[in-house]
């Protein structure tokens, strides 16, 4: 059994709608099966998958993504691909079995948790005006970018500056890394 990397879940992970997504071919190819199946679990458990859970893209947005992404992905769809959220793709988690099934859900679970906080750490550092909480929440958000990168590294320096011009939020972090 391959263990999905949380690399593998982010690079699938599109913004749809103003809203956070993977595709039901993304959704098969990190689970290991055919979009069928996954479109087939859906069409037999219909009540768990109320309004809000997942959609089905527009032809003008798989006109858009094949527009931004020169991938031949897009260019075999016959119908149009269905968006899971991340309440829809907790649901599939929930319906789909097998050890290759929960070692997918626990790393879309995973890296969703990870870009929520990184996200809300980000956010909270534009308000924090406390110098040494500024400092706590840009090593926690160092902390969180190192772990999305790569966890088989080691951190050895990690530096962090914020600016602030006039309503501007500039953020750098910086992390150099190892291999054990």
């Amino acid at each position: 059994m391959s263990i999905v990397k949380f690399e593998a879940v982010e690079d699938n992970i599109l913004t749809i709608r103003g809203i956070q997504v993977i595709l039901d071919s993304d959704v098969a190819e990190l689970y290991g099966v055919e979009t069928k199946r996954i479109n087939e679990a859906v069409k037999n458990n219909p009540n768990r998958f109320p309004q809000g859970y997942l959609f089905k893209i527009t032809s003008n947005e798989l006109e858009d993504l094949r527009s931004k992404f020169s991938s031949a992905k897009f260019t075999k769809t016959r119908s149009l691909p269905k968006a899971f959220t991340e309440k829809g793709l907790y649901m599939l988690a929930t319906i789909l079995s097998g050890e290759k099934a929960i070692a997918t859900s626990i790393a879309i679970i995973e890296t969703f948790a990870k870009i929520k906080a990184l996200s809300s750490t980000i956010k909270a550092l534009t308000t924090v005006q406390d110098k040494h909480e500024q400092q706590t929440l840009m090593q926690k958000s160092g902390q969180i970018i190192a772990e999305i990168l790569d966890d088989d590294l080691v951190t050895n320096e990690s530096e962090t500056t914020i600016e602030l011009n006039f309503a501007v939020l500039k953020f750098k972090h910086t992390i150099k890394k190892k291999k054990n």
